[in-house]
């Protein structure tokens, strides 16, 4: 059914009734799981999502970072400079369901024109001219298109909010993650340090063994080829420790530098239950999946919007002022003018182009439609990993610790037997060779659990309840 079938079925009381044009707003349909995939079931109301960042992560140093990057981090001012944009604009469309009003006032001299124009019945002779008057102006809505404009810069300014809102809960978890790789790359150091001292060590007993004749320089050669390898790596980690303290300068909205630290990371702290709440409150909760809300309903007030271009536009104007050849005499009556009237237009023929952007109207909402499905969809599935990850990253860690203990007590075993003249360099070099990455390998496994962590706030829409700047920054 085209528009202008539309419009001649509309009763004549819906519009004395003041109805816009268009569809009215539906939230588009969304199939919410009845829990989220590794959660406990039956799933619990309450949500990690509930509390604030600075109940969630209790390093100190932490806390003081992700303060700096909301209030002086460039991504937090650009994103509250786009809600200021968006807010204005929303306020400029608001104003035209109002009338405007306006004032003039003119004063020349000339020959045979008379304020500005030309005057054919002019003698020749110069003149002056004076004028002044009040003009107001006002589109009757009765169609709703002003209305549905109005709607639409409403949506767009509050679908800005939840992009702020993003912005903020985005660099929580940004200066979270940074801050947990720094320190796992801390603890890498720390182990290529402890490595280097250990092969080090190797090196001046199998040197003194071969002193004493009771060892070979193949030994020799590979305890110094383990020690300059593993020394290798420590300014190649420095390296990486100096870029990440850049990167995550940059997100403080600093020059790039050092970055001081808290706990170590084998101190930090992890929650002990993290509770998803139910799927449908994700719709309510993630910043994301609001803006896209907010968007597709700006798109289905674009449809009314268009259908009101089919229909004419009834405007009112009124002058009220005077005019006057003599300055003196503005305020006479003879001098007053006034007028008052009514407009109406509206198209007739435009060649196909007002239904071309009627059908890009709903083409539009079709695509916002689409949007919010395809981003509530991804939040399901991403609040569904990170509980899966983190399930998994504990069993991995205890696995990881049995191994990096029994390592411990094979190196200490290994060079005694070597020590004691019981067992070969190979069985010490060995032991040392294992450890180490087992280290390693624990260090990442324990950023990764804090990690997902991060993840899972995030995904989880945390924060949701802060409504401001004030009360992101946290108490204190």
């Amino acid at each position: 059914m085209t528009p202008w079938m539309k419009f001649g079925a509309v009763p004549a009381f819906l519009l004395l009734a003041g109805c816009a044009i268009g569809p009215d707003y539906q939230r588009p349909a969304v199939e919410a799981p009845p829990t989220f995939r590794a959660a406990p079931v039956p799933p619990d109301d309450r949500s990690f999502a509930d509390a604030g960042w600075w109940d969630i992560y209790q390093d100190a140093q932490l806390k003081e970072l992700i303060r700096t990057a909301l209030t002086d981090g460039f991504d937090a001012r650009i994103a509250a400079a786009r809600v200021e944009q968006a807010q204005a604009i929303a306020a400029q469309v608001h104003g035209q369901r109002f009338p405007g009003l306006g004032y003039a006032a003119n004063a020349d001299r000339g020959r045979n024109a008379q304020l500005g124009n030309a005057y054919t019945q002019g003698n020749g002779a110069t003149a002056d001219g004076f004028d002044g008057y009040l003009a107001a102006a006002w589109e009757l809505d009765l169609w709703g298109r002003v209305r549905r404009l109005d709607e639409a810069a409403r949506a767009q300014y509050l679908a800005s909010e939840e992009a702020r809102r993003g912005v903020r809960l985005s660099l929580v978890s940004q200066v979270a993650t940074s801050y947990f790789q720094l320190q796992e790359l801390d603890e890498e150091l720390r182990i290529a340090q402890q490595a280097t001292a250990s092969f080090g060590d190797s090196l001046k007993l199998f040197n003194q063994r071969l002193e004493g004749g009771v060892a070979s320089r193949l030994e020799t050669a590979s305890a110094e080829a383990a020690m300059a390898a593993s020394a290798a790596r420590v300014p190649a980690l420095e390296r990486q420790i100096a870029l990440q303290e850049n990167q995550l300068s940059v997100l403080l909205g600093r020059p790039p530098g050092p970055i001081a630290r808290g706990a170590r990371l084998r101190d930090q702290t992890l929650p002990p239950g993290v509770p998803a709440g139910l799927p449908s409150a994700l719709l309510e909760r993630r910043p994301d999946i609001r803006q896209a809300e907010a968007a597709a309903r700006a798109a289905n007030a674009g449809i009314g919007v268009t259908e009101g271009g089919f229909l004419p536009r009834i405007g009112l104007s009124a002058i009220l002022g005077a005019v006057s050849p003599q300055l003196d005499n503005l305020t006479s009556r003879p001098a007053s003018l006034w007028s008052a009237g009514a407009s109406v237009t509206g198209p007739l023929f435009q060649g196909g182009g007002l239904h071309g952007q009627y059908e890009q109207a709903k083409a539009a909402w079709e695509q916002a439609k689409l949007q919010y499905q395809q981003t509530a969809l991804n939040a399901f599935a991403e609040v569904a990993s990170a509980l899966v990850a983190r399930q998994k990253l504990a069993e991995v860690r205890v696995q990881q610790e049995r191994a990096v203990h029994a390592y411990e007590d094979a190196l200490k075993v290994a060079t005694q037997r070597y020590t004691a003249g019981k067992a070969g360099y190979y069985e010490v070099l060995q032991a040392q060779q294992q450890l180490f990455p087992a280290e390693v390998a624990l260090a990442q496994t324990r950023r990764d659990e804090l990690t997902v962590v991060v993840q899972l706030y995030q995904a989880l829409g945390g924060g949701w309840n802060l409504k401001d700047a004030a009360a992101w920054a946290g108490p204190g």
